[in-house]
């Protein structure tokens, strides 16, 4: 897997030497982009007197808030400061192939030094984010192990609620290690989890008054952790997901959000005093998951409510009452995730009908067709899986038929199966894989091409 990204990498520079096409501009005297992206090393402090070094956008963790305007150009340029080629996946717009940040598309890689401009018209609307997408490997300073991801949010011509307070919250894991499991297998775990770059009680609370109506913006930002969220003394209405307004707005006592994975909420701020909004499983929270919320003229130590249960679900948040069975239209594309023991030692590899990317199949569409994904998952491990450069319709999860729920990325959750639908819309080539980094890296890919 290592000699494929290296190639394609030297492919990618090639490409960026030559003509790039009109989205990917070389840099001009006196034309000034509208934003600007430098990745370079950086160490920040997560924790008292514990500090993290590793690669970050504008030196800070998370990167720099983005307010584009739907159906608005804008250009942004990118400058790579790193020792390694690098580039910015824009995740959840529907950016042409070679903006889009994969190289697996044909996005050009920025080599060590050198700069390039992306001009993008964002839409959707909405919550997205952006983040590096290369590859690691073991190496966890590499990829989405480091500080390489931002927020990124495309103003709505109108706000799904109202609110009086706007807060944007990144789940982020730190201090990585690969461990072996109990089957010789290996996986990622963590010494240090925080909220927006700093530990429960480190950082700055969120400050906010009674009375007040708060929509968060959480987004997960982890390479590999799902994370569950509560906030004490509060319930939480989620009104989006993966920046999508849903059908049925749902108050719940907590969140779950799998790598990449967007929830908007709406929080009536009417229980005065100090209290921590946090990672539900006690051995993350201790590990730093974790933000204090202090209401104007409180103060004390902050508060904490233990949830008793995990409870999550998709079908919820659907349109009621619609149990419409599948599109007859829609053409089924059957896609089996499975994994393959590497050794002792090694990270599994993943599969999708039985290959590994890059002898994964490609799928062909055909413009302005419909096709169903059936995501079918019998391996012992969740993925969240992720389509580039196009949303989808949930249609089915756990054996229950929904409707009206649109994301990009979904949870399928071991040995368990979920039905997506979505519409050709948007010609070019387009990746598809799990998002946690291991799983990518060991070939858990496939392309979608249009014919």
């Amino acid at each position: 897997m290592a000699d494929r990204r290296q190639v394609l990498k030297g492919l990618g520079m090639a490409a960026a030497s030559a003509a790039v096409g009109s989205h990917v501009r070389a840099l001009a005297a006196g034309d000034e982009p509208d934003y600007k992206i430098e990745i370079a090393p950086y160490s920040f402090e997560v924790a008292a007197r514990r500090f993290m070094k590793t690669i970050a956008y504008n030196q800070q963790v998370p990167g720099a808030l983005l307010r584009l305007h739907e159906g608005r150009p804008v250009t942004i340029e990118v400058t790579n400061h790193s020792v390694n080629a690098e580039l910015v996946h824009w995740h959840g717009l529907f950016s042409p192939p070679e903006v889009d940040g994969a190289m697996e598309e044909g996005t050009p890689m920025v080599a060590p030094g050198a700069s390039a401009r992306y001009t993008l018209t964002p839409r959707p609307s909405g919550m997205r984010w952006y983040h590096t997408h290369t590859f690691a490997g073991k190496d966890m300073k590499r990829a989405t192990y480091t500080g390489q991801h931002g927020f990124l949010y495309v103003e709505p011509r109108e706000n799904p609620a109202r609110y009086d307070r706007e807060f944007f919250l990144a789940l982020e894991d730190w201090d990585g290690q690969m461990l072996g499991g109990s089957d010789g297998s290996m996986q990622a775990a963590y010494d240090v989890s925080a909220i927006n770059g700093k530990v429960l009680g480190f950082g700055e609370p969120l400050k906010v008054k009674q009375g007040e109506r708060a929509i968060l913006h959480v987004v997960n930002m982890s390479a590999t952790e799902p994370h569950w969220i509560a906030f004490a003394g509060h319930a939480m209405q989620v009104v989006a997901l993966d920046g999508n307004a849903v059908p049925t707005p749902k108050v719940v006592p907590m969140l779950r959000l799998s790598p990449a994975e967007r929830v908007s909420v709406l929080v009536e701020m009417n229980n005065p005093g100090v209290w921590v909004l946090g990672e539900v499983r006690e051995h993350v929270k201790k590990a730093g998951m974790g933000i204090v919320v202090e209401y104007a003229g409180s103060s004390g130590e902050p508060v904490w409510q233990q949830p008793e249960d995990l409870i999550w679900d998709y079908v919820q948040f659907g349109r009621r009452g619609d149990t419409a069975g599948p599109d007859t239209s829609a053409i089924e594309v059957p896609l089996l995730f499975a994994s393959k023991f590497a050794g002792h030692g090694a990270l599994d590899r993943w599969t999708i009908n039985g290959e590994s990317y890059p002898k994964t199949d490609t799928v062909m569409l055909t413009r302005g067709q419909r096709y169903r994904l059936q995501f079918k998952n019998p391996s012992t491990d969740d993925h969240p899986v992720h389509l580039h450069r196009h949303s989808f319709e949930l249609r089915r999860v756990g054996g229950r038929e929904t409707r009206g729920i649109i994301k990009d990325t979904v949870l399928v959750s071991a040995g368990s199966q979920v039905e997506v639908e979505f519409t050709a819309d948007n010609p070019g080539a387009t990746l598809f894989h799990c998002h946690q980094q291991d799983h990518m890296d060991m070939g858990f890919m496939m392309m979608f091409r249009y014919a």
